[in-house]
């Protein structure tokens, strides 16, 4: 297959089969219930347990359920006559937050078993789990120059803590479910996925949002600081959210991916001071920079080794970064303004 020529989706679906994405109040599911309406998917449940004012996305036609997916009969009222199930529900947000909540993070590992074992009982045809590439062996992850992490990196394992073991736990089980019970699990190890409409303040936001509010608001205010976490030297690779959910509808249709990690994310490896910069550039303004070497900070380095995606598809997310983080920052503007004028806005609280 030439780069000319990325791999078609395959999908053994009808237009009125029933896809259930749970976690669907948020980011990624949020997001994906819009891009399976776009596609003209006619029957769509969305599942989250926050109240559906606080969803940050809701797609016309959808079924939106507010369900605990930590309950299993929960679990059993979400996936009932679905075809397709995509879980994204999880309690989680940044750094600052799966450092400090460790016991909600593996808490999660509920929801992962219960929707599993709901959707095993359903005749599920295909179930999505949304990883991490938190799973990756942390003694690989420190040095900001980090080699881009491979799927096989995972082991020998030695995940980061509470919510990287969570992950790595919740696959091993997806991986059982088709080997003992031949139901087909897929799953996808998520970079640091960014965008509009997603948690920009209240403790839970990532990297990309929490720095663009902070540029935001520095100018707002005329204060012209910011307090980075950390010494800015930290590395990621980052995934803007339109890539995210090709990306998941080309995993979940390939049958070569059963009950197989793949990472989905971005090889542009961007340091956290090279991201303030880039949003300083967007917002036209220049900060004074201070530092706070006690905050969380996770890995020195991160990156997506997406050999096997290529390999696989002849594709991989390819938004360069200044791109994506130019349309979040955009949104998030939008969003500031729109609160500080008295507007009631979407945001996630610890």
């Amino acid at each position: 297959m030439s780069n000319n020529q990325v791999r078609p989706i395959q999908r053994d679906l009808k237009q009125d089969d029933l896809l259930v994405i749970t976690g669907a109040g948020g980011f990624i599911g949020g997001s994906l219930v819009r891009y399976f309406h776009d596609l003209g998917y006619t029957r769509i449940r969305a599942v989250d347990k926050k109240p559906l004012r606080n969803w940050y996305q809701r797609t016309p036609g959808a079924e939106n359920l507010c369900l605990d997916l930590s309950q299993s009969e929960a679990c059993v009222r979400a996936v009932e006559n679905a075809v397709e199930v995509y879980n994204f529900a999880a309690d989680m947000g940044g750094m600052g937050f799966i450092e400090r909540f460790r016991v909600e993070c593996m808490r999660s590992s509920l929801i992962n078993t219960h929707m599993l074992e709901a959707a095993y009982q359903a005749g599920v045809n295909r179930y999505f789990f949304s990883s991490s590439a938190c799973v990756y062996n942390t003694l690989l992850q420190q040095d900001p120059n980090v080699r881009a992490l491979k799927e096989s990196d995972a082991y020998p394992a030695m995940a980061e803590r509470g919510y990287g073991w969570e992950k790595l736990f919740a696959e091993m089980l997806c991986q059982e479910y088709w080997a003992e019970r031949h139901m087909k699990t897929f799953m996808a190890r998520f970079h640091n996925v960014y965008g509009p409409h997603g948690t920009w303040d209240g403790g839970r936001e990532k990297a990309p949002a929490a720095i663009c509010r902070k540029v935001i608001q520095a100018k707002d205010t005329g204060t012209h600081e910011i307090m980075i976490w950390g010494d800015g030297t930290q590395t990621r690779s980052y995934t803007y959210i339109e890539d995210c959910v090709r990306g998941i509808d080309m995993i979940v249709h390939c049958d070569e991916l059963i009950a197989t990690p793949i990472n989905l994310g971005s090889s542009e490896l961007i340091s956290v001071d090279n991201l303030v910069s880039l949003a300083e550039e967007i917002g036209g303004v220049k900060l004074k920079r201070k530092y706070d070497p006690t905050a969380p900070r996770g890995v020195a380095g991160r990156n997506s080794d997406n050999t096997f995606i290529k390999q696989i598809f002849d594709w991989e997310p390819s938004t360069r970064f200044k791109d994506g983080l130019t349309k979040t920052y955009a949104w998030i503007e939008q969003q500031y303004y729109a609160r500080k004028a008295g507007e009631r806005v979407v945001e996630d609280t610890m």
